[in-house]
């Protein structure tokens, strides 16, 4: 099977490329933003028809935390769906035989039930700080379900919730909040400085560890689909002071840890219902501490990178 994985060098995308080698696969397509522009739609009709991928799995999009996101609405609008826009149509265009959409716990409404079942898809009035993504995301949602309804095609959307791992933003300007946290945590250990973290450290959030993703989208891949979307959770919360503790040991950090009131919270429960996938035969298999160990060493091992982003601006 010809698979195109798009966002190949992205968190999520490097580690669906290894599973996917794990698994055996040796025909995956790959192309870089340079090669391949996903925002163009003649671009990408070009490349379906030159390269006929037999399933598509899409990972690539504009990402980041409540920074980017207040700072860049209309590019997390407009560039997320382009990009989903122009995937989802040439696949349906093209014949392709299996469409894997990845989002995120975001879709869902700020004060959803817990936890959030795939059908609390809007029922409710989405999170301010991160809609933009949020509606871009459910419009490519909608799109593959419709595709699933005219065509019956296996168009499939996955919702992880907050991903972490190996090859994740780091960047302190437009990163999230596991990886903020432990590049804070890992300089003011440098220097001996306490550590500023937004809002009140009470919002809950649930985490998992990315290649636990990866090994969810391949055995949806490998498997026959029965409904359009999947939440994918490790099945429990936690709260960011929490977070930020555990983090603080992991790291090694010894000082303060200051709590800015003034900056926003975000979403404060966000715990997904992830019975419908397990049910199939997935589960996660990392726990938080081990994976945030994990993450900590490579980001150790790639430090010099953001060093050198710190120094250049």
């Amino acid at each position: 099977m010809r698979i195109f994985v798009a966002g190949h060098n992205g968190m999520v995308g490097s580690a669906i490329i290894r599973q996917l080698q794990i698994n055996g696969y040796n025909e995956i397509i790959v192309k870089s933003s340079k090669e391949l522009d996903l925002r163009d739609q003649a671009s990408v009709q070009n490349f379906f028809l030159q390269e006929k991928p037999q399933i598509v799995i899409d990972a690539a999009a504009r990402v980041g935390g409540i920074l980017a996101n207040s700072m860049y609405p209309y590019q997390f609008l407009m560039e997320n769906m382009q990009i989903q826009n122009n995937l989802i149509d040439s696949a349906v265009k093209f014949d392709v035989q299996k469409f894997i959409f990845l989002g995120s716990s975001c879709i869902y409404p700020k004060f959803a039930q817990q936890p959030i079942k795939e059908s609390y898809l809007l029922s409710g009035a989405l999170e301010e700080t991160n809609e933009w993504y949020a509606i871009a995301k459910i419009s490519g949602v909608k799109a593959c379900e419709a595709i699933r309804k005219q065509y019956q095609k296996d168009f499939v959307s996955l919702m992880p919730t907050n991903l972490y791992g190996p090859y994740d933003n780091f960047d302190l300007q437009t990163s999230h909040v596991m990886p903020a946290m432990i590049r804070k945590f890992h300089e003011a250990k440098q220097t001996n400085d306490s550590v500023v973290l937004w809002g009140s450290g009470s919002p809950m959030r649930e985490f998992l560890f990315v290649d636990d993703l990866a090994k969810a989208v391949v055995f949806m891949m490998e498997g026959e689909t029965t409904d359009n979307l999947y939440n994918v959770g490790y099945g429990a919360d936690i709260s960011i002071k929490e977070l930020a503790l555990l983090i603080q040991q992991i790291v090694g950090h010894k000082g303060e840890i200051v709590w800015d009131a003034s900056k926003p919270d975000g979403t404060p429960k966000k715990l997904m219902d992830n019975s419908k996938i397990m049910d199939l035969g997935w589960k996660p298999e990392v726990d938080l501490s081990s994976g945030i160990a994990n993450t900590y060493d490579w980001f150790l091992s790639n430090i010099e990178k953001y060093k050198k982003v710190a120094i250049n601006g």
